[in-house]
């Protein structure tokens, strides 16, 4: 039986944990579980038959971190790890699918790299892809019924492991992604977005694994739920360890009737993770046969997304349009100078103008469109957490958008041409994108309203005849001006309403063209705006820095009852008349330019500023009054979870630019920026994902802080002596995985013997305030943020947060 036939036919039961029972058997710190595959077979064999033998429908291999990347930390010197790897997966499959004999299908185990992909981090896609694929070809090789790509935090990455197995194989995906408890992952990603994303790429199913245990998991299998037809997977951890006893906080009968609650929002696949046995996936056999079963069928409502924020199609939605460089002198010199910080202040300033999406068009003579989409796209989506809609009639250019757009994009677009439609539908489908169709062909723009209605229709049905569901079809009817067709603009609001009524699909125009070669161009924009919103308009295209048109557009959000109790437009209007957003700033001096570029994450603006401002003010009075405020002002935004962790890190990231000016010039002139104080961080033993950890050594290290970072998988004694050499008064420590955290407990153990006087901060996404405080330490850092806040609270800087300590 396939898997899909299982997905079909009722509830499916995954196994339990893998780790976690190697752990309680012996396996060591620091020892890679997948190399037992090769080296002790039978001890990885029996725990399969154990979870076959309870009910499990299908076996996890034991190759969660059998990938190039990973085993390099646990193989020695000079070991092809490439060719390690494939053995290691093909032992593992094999060993699964011996250990099934046939009660049970064997699934592909792929687990996250342990580091963090551009923008965020220094890993590009394209490396992580190539990873990926080699361990997706040595598991179908070697038998594998299905993949399943689990414990993702970066929807990036789990995009890039995704794309590597639907590109090599024939394997069904099941993709989870670990959610804390406010709904998204340690990146930022929410539910929603994931649930969009993946299902856009053709995952057969989707949901959450690890991370959270099964009482904390409704309110995320909802959200997910919402954005999918999907049969939604749920693979949570038995709670917490017991730091004294070794243990999981939720017992089997428990664990299995906190799941099976999740059946009635949608769950329809389950399973267990850290701390989960035999015993339970018995008790889940035993509960799941007494649940009525219907396979869900649902349809999710129209939306875009990046991989922080859904915008569901629900009302007028506004497209930027200003990154394109038509007419635009200032802009075509940016993209011949790759003067990236350019583009993403157009993005930033119409995010905050009011702009839902944003569209992005690059291509001009003289620039390679295709690298240079792909650098845009990845840069914005590092500061901006709005959806994109890659604008370019170069198939390759679209694509190479695609591939790095982590989230539901928008493909601008196709037209009635039958070669067109058959270059870049596929495209739009393989990456699981939303399309604009514009109604011309070959031919050009019928001049008649039913002409471009006719045309619309073919574009949709070729849509739907390449999978494409009609509520990712978007119809762009086209504005002419008015002031050579008169009868243009008429003619183009009937194509609009003809859409709408015959087809039902959402309507895209670009309104600006209306008005070519007549006087008071805004007037005209504006009334014809209002005539086409009257139609039916969903998406217009427009500057959102025109006041006067983005008035118009909250004013029919009202009228079409897309505002609730008009909250949005009473808000807008409630104070004084705003003033126009500038698309483009006007000249600021050093200081302004500076203030602005470090929370809008413009690394070259910020380092150029600094540079100019240090000619007549101190290095030193720059940082404190400049610099300092500016990431403590981002830090709140991200308190408040107004921004998240990609617009956190370019922060660091452009204050670090400027700091790197600010230091040279002060080591010129024989100083040095004051040492705040010393603090040691590192990875707990037996973990080789140091992510967190990284995260907070940049936002330390900008806050004048002497970190020593002793990377990932270090033993309890060398933190231990790292610490007494250099005196440090605080120690953070950081574990991203359940089967790691009694090596944190460990960790906090030997310093506390070794009688060091350091306080102890400790974080991870499957860490817990109470868990932190059963452990020893002395605080509990929920994010890089709070880890700046208790060093700040620990070196006399600020008071405690409260909350932080223990």
């Amino acid at each position: 039986m396939s898997f899909q036939q299982l997905l079909e036919q009722g509830y499916v039961l995954l196994d339990g944990a893998m780790g976690t029972i190697l752990q309680q058997e012996g396996l060591q710190p620091g020892e890679m579980p997948e190399l037992l595959n090769l080296t002790a077979p039978e001890r990885i064999a029996a725990i399969h038959r154990d979870y076959a033998a309870a009910g499990a429908q299908v076996l996890y291999a034991n190759t969660f971190g059998a990938n190039a990347r990973k085993l390099a930390h646990g193989l020695p010197p000079g070991t092809d790890v490439r060719a390690a790897a494939r053995e290691t997966v093909t032992a593992g499959v094999r060993l699964a699918r011996s250990a099934a004999a046939g009660r049970a299908l064997v699934a592909l185990d792929i687990g996250p790299l342990g580091e963090m992909l551009e923008p965020l981090g220094t890993l590009p896609f394209e490396t992580a892809y190539e990873i990926f694929r080699e361990q997706a070809l040595a598991g179908a090789a070697a038998g594998a019924d299905l993949a399943v790509v689990e414990t993702m935090t970066d929807l990036g990455e789990m995009r890039a492991a995704v794309l590597a197995v639907r590109e090599n194989t024939d394997l069904p995906v099941m993709a989870t992604m670990s959610f804390e408890a406010n709904g998204r992952t340690f990146t930022g990603c929410g539910a929603g977005s994931a649930a969009l994303t993946l299902t856009g790429l053709g995952v057969a199913a989707l949901g959450l694994n690890c991370s959270l245990g099964p009482g904390e998991a409704a309110g995320i299998v909802a959200e997910l739920a919402r954005w999918t037809p999907l049969p939604l997977v749920v693979k949570p951890n038995a709670g917490l360890p017991d730091p004294s006893g070794g243990g999981y906080s939720v017992p089997a009968a428990e664990f299995a009737a906190q799941l099976c609650r999740l059946a009635e929002l949608g769950a329809r696949v389950f399973g267990g993770c850290c701390g989960t046995t035999p015993d339970t996936v018995r008790a889940l056999h035993a509960a799941l046969r007494a649940l009525p079963f219907a396979p869900r069928a649902a349809a999710p409502p129209p939306a875009v997304c990046s991989a922080s924020k859904v915008v569901p199609l629900d009302r007028v939605r506004v497209i930027g349009e200003r990154i394109n460089p038509t007419g635009k002198k200032r802009f075509k010199e940016a993209l011949l100078n790759r003067d990236t910080d350019f583009i993403l202040n157009e993005g930033l300033t119409q995010c905050r103008a009011g702009a839902d999406i944003l569209d992005v068009n690059v291509g001009m003579p003289g620039i390679d469109e295709k690298g240079t989409m792909a650098r845009v796209v990845q840069a914005l989506q590092g500061v901006t957490d709005a959806p994109l809609q890659i604008d370019s009639a170069d198939p390759e250019a679209v694509e190479a958008g695609l591939r790095l757009c982590h989230g539901k994009a928008i493909v601008n677009s196709v037209n009635g041409d039958e070669a067109v439609l058959a270059r870049i539908l596929p495209l739009v489908k393989r990456y699981g994108a939303a399309v604009v169709g514009l109604t011309m062909d070959e031919r050009g723009i019928p001049s008649a309203a039913r002409e471009r209605a006719d045309i619309a229709r073919r574009i949709l049905e070729r849509a739907l005849e390449h999978g494409i569901p009609a509520g990712d079809v978007y119809i762009d009817c086209l504005t002419l001006t008015a002031s050579a067709e008169p009868a243009a603009p008429e003619e183009t609001l009937r194509a609009l309403a003809l859409v709408k009524e015959e087809l039902g699909l959402k309507t895209l125009l670009g309104v600006s063209n209306v008005s070519f070669g007549l006087p008071e161009r805004a007037l005209v924009n504006r009334t014809f705006l209002a005539m086409a919103l009257g139609r039916g308009l969903d998406l217009p295209i427009l500057n959102p820095g025109d006041t006067a048109m983005m008035d118009t557009v909250f004013a029919a959000r009202v009228l079409r009852q897309g505002d609730k109790d008009a909250a949005e437009f009473i808000a807008r209007f409630a104070g004084a008349k705003q003033e126009p957003v500038q698309a483009s700033a006007p000249a600021a001096s050093a200081e302004e330019t500076l203030r602005r570029a470090v929370p809008r994450g413009l690394k070259e603006e910020a380092g150029r500023a600094a540079e100019e401002l240090a000619q007549t003010r101190e290095s030193m009075d720059i940082i404190d009054g400049i610099l300092i405020p500016a990431l403590d002002e981002i830090g709140t935004e991200f308190d408040a979870g107004r921004i998240f962790l990609p617009q956190l890190i370019a922060a660091a990231q452009a204050a670090q630019s400027a700091f790197a000016v600010l230091n040279a010039r002060l080591a010129r002139a024989g100083g040095e920026r004051r040492n705040k104080g010393t603090i040691v961080l590192a990875t707990v033993h037996g973990d080789v994902h140091d992510i967190g950890k990284n995260i907070v050594k940049i936002l330390l290290e900008n806050y004048g802080y002497d970190v020593r970072d002793l990377g990932r998988n270090v033993p309890p004694a060398e933190i231990a002596e790292e610490t007494r050499r250099t005196e440090a008064p605080l120690v953070g420590l950081s574990a991203l995985m359940t089967t790691t955290l009694p090596a944190m407990a460990g960790t906090i153990r030997a310093l506390r013997e070794s009688g060091l006087p350091c306080r102890v901060m400790v974080g991870g996404a499957v860490l817990t305030p109470e868990y932190a405080q059963k452990i020893g330490a002395d605080f509990y850092a929920r994010d890089a943020k709070a880890g700046v806040d208790i060093a700040r609270a620990v070196f006399g800087d600020q008071p405690a947060p409260e909350g932080y300590s223990n």
